[in-house]
C-alpha cells in the first residue's frame, strides 16, 4: 500500500476524495427535509428585517442550530436576500463540508498509523447514506460533523486556539456537542492545573462567541436552550427503551449490511462491529491516548440519546458515524494484520486482502443503498433513505391553501417546515417548537395515539386556528372523533397518502360563524 501510495503524487488521493463527495451530493439534487425548511424560514425573516423569528412578532428560539441559521442568513444576502434559493445554498455548502470531513478522517486514519483506514474512511463517508441524505436534505449536520471532526484533529495537533473556535461553533450548531465538547474542556482546564497554562487566544475564543449567543438569546427569548428540545421531549410517546433499541440497531448496521444478508446482516453486525469499534479504538488510545474523549464518542453518544428516551429522527444517527467507521476500519486492519502474520501469507496478498475487507466490503454494503432513480423527487441516483414523499405532498398542500388564504390567517400543523416556508403564513406549530403554548395541552392519554404523535382536540378547538393542514393519523384518535371540530371545520380536501398508516392528508378550514 505504501509503495502504491508512494507512486502517486500527494495532491491526488485528497483531490478524488473532495471530488467524489461533491459529486456524490451535487448529483442527487436537493431533496430537502422537512426540518430544514425551518431553518431557512428563520433565516429568511432574520433579512427581511422581521428578526430571528419564526412568527413576525412571536420571539421563540424554535430551532436548535443558530450557527447554521445565521451561516444560511449570511449566504442568502450574497444570493438574492429574503428571496434566496435556500435548499440550494445549503446543498452547496454541505458538500463543501462533508469534503472537509472526508479530508480530516482521511488526515486522522494518518496520524493514527493507519493510511488506509483513513482513505477508507473518508471514501466511506463520501458514500454513506446518513451522510449524503441529510446534505441534500439541507440539515445542519454536515457542518455539525464537520466541526466535531475538525476539534478531534485541532486536539490531537494541539492547534488549541482552533480547537477552541471548533468547539464552541459546535455548540452553537447543536447543543448536543457537548457530549464531545464538555470532556475536552474537563481536560484542558486538567492540563492547565498541571502548568500547562490556557492561552488567552483559546480562553477568547471559546468563550466570546458563547457569550455573544446566549446574552442574546436571553435577552432575546429568555432563555438560550431552544424551546425545540422541551417540545421534543413532551409531545411524542415512546415505549420504554425505544430509542436504545433503535441505536443499538444503528450501531449494528453502519454500512447497511442488512440490503444484502438481510436479518443476517443485523445479526452479523451486533456482535462484529462493537468489537471492531472496541478493538480500533484500543489501537488509536495507544497510538495517540490525547484522542480518548473522541474515541469514546460514539459510545457515549448512544449512552447520552438512549436513557432520556426521545423519539430518534434519522439525522440523530448521523453524528458518531465518522468516528465509528474510523475505529471499525483500523480494528479490522488490526484483526487482519494479526491473522495475516499468524499464516504467514504473502505482502502482496495481505495488501489486497486488507484493502478488500477493510474498504470493499463496507462500500459494498453503502453502494447497496443507493439507487439509481428513487420513484419520487429529482430523476437522479440517491440514497434510498432520501425520501422526501412527506414533504412533496406538503408542498402540494401549501400551493393549495396559499392562495384561499387571507391575510393575518393561521395555519395549524404537526410538521410545519414545508407549510410555513412556502405559504409565509402564521403558524401554529402543534408539537409546539415555535409555538410553546400548544405545550399546555400534552400530554396526552395513550389511547390518543395511533403513532407516536398526536395532535389534541382541545389545542385546535381552543387556539381556533384558521387552517389545519394533517395527516389523518395524527387526528383519527384526537380532533376526528370530536364533534365539536366537525361542527367548526370544514375538510376542504383529503389528500391520498399511506405515509406513517395515514388515510390522507387533510385540509381543514375553520367554518365561518353564523
Amino acid at each position: 500500500m505504501k509503495s502504491m501510495q508512494a507512486k502517486l503524487p500527494r495532491w491526488l488521493l485528497p483531490v478524488l476524495l473532495v471530488a467524489l463527495a461533491l459529486v456524490a451530493r451535487l448529483l442527487p439534487g436537493a431533496r430537502t427535509i422537512d426540518d430544514a425548511y425551518i431553518t431557512f424560514r428563520y433565516a429568511r425573516n432574520l433579512l427581511a428585517g422581521l428578526g430571528f423569528v419564526y412568527n413576525p412578532g412571536e420571539a421563540v428560539l424554535g430551532t436548535t442550530t443558530p450557527l447554521y441559521t445565521l451561516l444560511m442568513a449570511g449566504l442568502g444576502a450574497l444570493s438574492g436576500g429574503a428571496d434566496a434559493p435556500f435548499p440550494l445554498l445549503a446543498l452547496g455548502f454541505n458538500a463543501l463540508a462533508d469534503a472537509g470531513t472526508c479530508l480530516l478522517l482521511w488526515w486522522l486514519g494518518r496520524r493514527l498509523g493507519s493510511p488506509l483506514a483513513g482513505m477508507g474512511a473518508g471514501l466511506l463517508w463520501v458514500l454513506a447514506p446518513y451522510s449524503v441524505t441529510f446534505a441534500i436534505g439541507g440539515m445542519e449536520t454536515s457542518l455539525y460533523v464537520l466541526l466535531l471532526t475538525g476539534l478531534a484533529a485541532a486536539w490531537l495537533a494541539r492547534r488549541r486556539e482552533l480547537a477552541a473556535l471548533c468547539g464552541v461553533l459546535a455548540l452553537l450548531t447543536r447543543p448536543d456537542a457537548a457530549l464531545l465538547v464538555v470532556p475536552l474542556v474537563a481536560h484542558r482546564l486538567y492540563e492547565a492545573w498541571r502548568g500547562d497554562r490556557l492561552r488567552r487566544g483559546e480562553v477568547l475564543l471559546f468563550l466570546l462567541p458563547g457569550l455573544a449567543w446566549g446574552v442574546f438569546a436571553t435577552l432575546t427569548f429568555g432563555s438560550p436552550v431552544p424551546q425545540s428540545v422541551n417540545a421534543k421531549l413532551a409531545v411524542y410517546r415512546l415505549g420504554a427503551g425505544e430509542s436504545l433499541i433503535r441505536l443499538i440497531q444503528h450501531y449494528a448496521t453502519p454500512f447497511h449490511w442488512q440490503n444484502l444478508l438481510g436479518a443476517a446482516g443485523i445479526g452479523v453486525g451486533l456482535a462484529l462491529f462493537p468489537f471492531l469499534y472496541a478493538l480500533g479504538a484500543w489501537r488509536a488510545w495507544r497510538a495517540q491516548p490525547r484522542l480518548l474523549m473522541w474515541l469514546l464518542y460514539p459510545l457515549v453518544y448512544l449512552l447520552a440519546f438512549a436513557l432520556p428516551n426521545p423519539l430518534i429522527f434519522r439525522w440523530y444517527l448521523t453524528p458518531p458515524l465518522p468516528a465509528y467507521f474510523l475505529l471499525i476500519l483500523l480494528g479490522a486492519e488490526q484483526l487482519l494484520r494479526t491473522l495475516c502474520q499468524w499464516r504467514a501469507w504473502g505482502a502482496g496478498l495481505r495488501v489486497a486482502l486488507t484493502a478488500g475487507v477493510v474498504i470493499g466490503l463496507p462500500l459494498a454494503g453503502l453502494l447497496s443503498e443507493w439507487r439509481l432513480r428513487l420513484d419520487h423527487g429529482p430523476a437522479t441516483p440517491a440514497p434510498e433513505m432520501a425520501f422526501i414523499k412527506l414533504e412533496l405532498l406538503y408542498r402540494q398542500a401549501a400551493e393549495q391553501v396559499t392562495p384561499q388564504m387571507q391575510p393575518g390567517e393561521t395555519l395549524a400543523a404537526g410538521d410545519v417546515g414545508v407549510l410555513g416556508y412556502y405559504t409565509g403564513a402564521r403558524i401554529l406549530d402543534t408539537v409546539g417548537l415555535n409555538s410553546p403554548r400548544s405545550l399546555v395541552y400534552y400530554p396526552l392519554p395513550d389511547e390518543a395515539y395511533v403513532i407516536n404523535y398526536a395532535i389534541p382536540a382541545e389545542l385546535i378547538l381552543q387556539e381556533q386556528p384558521d387552517w389545519l393542514v394533517a395527516l389523518e393519523v395524527y387526528g383519527r384518535n384526537t380532533f376526528l372523533r370530536d364533534t365539536r371540530f366537525a361542527e367548526r371545520y370544514q375538510l376542504v380536501e383529503m389528500l391520498p397518502t399511506d405515509i406513517y398508516g395515514s388515510r390522507g392528508m387533510g385540509i381543514w378550514r375553520r367554518a365561518p360563524v353564523p
